[in-house]
């Protein structure tokens, strides 16, 4: 566990240069440690970050000025297995995590929710979120909900303005948790555990390890609320020190329940029953059992769930319906980062949907053959980007596939091709780092490039 006191006037090494990179060394900066962010490759845009004066950085590789530190904290997209790493073991040099340092910055009177899972993540931590908001803002007082961590608000960034009674709600990504030794949420969430990060983890083993890690620490009064239909989350409860609570929309679940779905509302065990939010999938009606779980658990009153759940939006890039023009819709399923995702997003749709799939991008190690049966019951046609367009190619076996190489000419061609009735989706089964930054750059160029069709083809009707 990451104590100041125990470091105080030693130099601290962050590692990686990333947006929870920076945070934290904003944070130990901010606290009298002297900070080095030392990064493999090279920011051309470093000074846009706005660093503090005093935070050295070094880019293009880890030099021996990492060595001379006292301690470092790990970013969460560093492999684990890298050489500096290695090193650093070698010379017993303490390595923590950008998580658990946050919070040992912070009061001891939080309340710490934390949601991880494959997939659902950052709808589950955002419904949750805005649940605790309604609450404390229904109950006059002046607790402050921070909405953080994988979400794209680092736990750093949040870690100087948390008091005493405030709650602190965390998407956890599997690469923050391989790193957590000590991490110990009030409230925990594995929502599901299906093949992702594979390259990253070297297997589903180590995988399946780090995402245990949410409930490890748990003791008997604290909350995990799992997936009753989940086999990882099956053999998870077996372990776990604190109260189980269990949802699945699945008819053979393998945990006995908590809530239920009957169709129209959740039926929870201890009666309250509530209508889900209009999501489309579902596997929106699952992640609003796992907030429900969560907040009710936590002492908010069912009404307060409800009405948040009546007016909660779809999320961007998540199966995102956003144009429609000549009768063929177009959907922004960028975050589909997983196959599992993108078998979800298929099945969201009606069998026979004649649905114009854009799939690829940069490989995560997983096979993408159990897509085949899907890819027959839902798509007309298949058109591939990015780095891994041979892969699929090769495990799709013999399915035909259009090769587009780039989001753009995926888009023309999808655009030349589909007729009324049909959907364009955008969901990719793959990471974006190929050729985007991240997801979300992904997907607002898909919508860029939609809409600049349509509107040349409204411009091209007029003259």
């Amino acid at each position: 566990m990451f104590k100041k006191e125990k470091f105080a006037g030693q130099k601290a090494c962050v590692l990686g240069l990333g947006r929870s990179g920076r945070a934290v060394a904003e944070l130990l900066f901010a606290n009298g440690f002297k900070v080095l962010i030392s990064e493999q490759t090279v920011f051309p845009n470093v000074a846009s970050f706005h660093l503090s004066p005093g935070i050295e950085v070094e880019m293009g590789g880890h030099t021996d000025k990492v060595f001379e530190c006292g301690f470092w904290v790990k970013s969460p997209g560093v492999l684990p297995f890298s050489p500096v790493l290695a090193e650093g073991k070698k010379r017993k040099i303490p390595v923590f995590s950008e998580l658990e340092t946050a919070l040992s910055f912070m009061p001891k009177g939080v309340r710490v929710f934390a949601v991880t899972g494959t997939n659902g993540k950052t709808t589950t931590t955002t419904l949750l979120g805005e649940i605790l908001k309604e609450d404390a803002a229904n109950r006059g007082n002046n607790r402050h909900v921070y909405v953080c961590g994988n979400i794209g608000n680092p736990v750093s960034k949040c870690a100087s303005s948390v008091k005493n009674g405030d709650d602190l709600v965390i998407e956890v990504s599997s690469y923050q948790l391989e790193d957590s030794t000590f991490f110990r949420p009030n409230y925990a969430c594995l929502l599901n555990v299906t093949p992702d990060h594979l390259d990253h983890h070297q297997g589903m083993k180590n995988y399946i390890k780090a995402k245990e890690k949410v409930t490890k620490n748990q003791r008997a009064n604290d909350v995990l609320v799992v997936n009753g239909a989940d086999t990882v989350c099956a053999e998870l409860v077996e372990k776990a020190k604190s109260e189980v609570l269990a949802f699945s929309t699945h008819p053979k679940h393998l945990l006995k329940t908590d809530v239920f779905f009957d169709g129209d509302e959740l039926v929870f065990s201890e009666g309250h029953q509530i209508r889900p939010p209009q999501l489309k999938g579902i596997h929106n009606v699952e992640n609003a059992m796992a907030a429900s779980l969560m907040a009710l658990s936590a002492g908010v009153p069912a009404d307060t769930v409800q009405d948040v759940f009546n007016r909660f939006q779809p999320m961007e890039h998540r199966i995102e319906p956003f144009a429609y023009h000549r009768g063929i819709v177009y959907v922004n399923d960028s975050k589909a980062t997983n196959l599992d995702s993108t078998i979800t997003a298929l099945k969201s749709f009606e069998k026979g949907s004649n649905l114009w799939l854009i799939l690829g991008g940069r490989d995560k190690g997983a096979s993408y053959e159990v897509l085949l049966p899907y890819l027959k019951d839902y798509c007309k046609a298949v058109l591939t980007i990015g780095e891994a367009m041979d892969k699929i190619e090769r495990e799709l076996k013999g399915y035909p596939v259009t090769r587009c190489g780039t989001l753009e000419k995926a888009v023309e061609t999808a655009m030349c091709g589909a007729v009324r009735g049909e959907t364009v989706l955008l969901s990719p089964a793959c990471s974006s780092f190929d050729q985007f930054k991240d997801y979300e750059e992904r997907g607002r160029v898909f919508k860029r490039l939609v809409d600049a069709h349509i509107f040349k083809d409204r411009t091209d009707k007029k003259k």
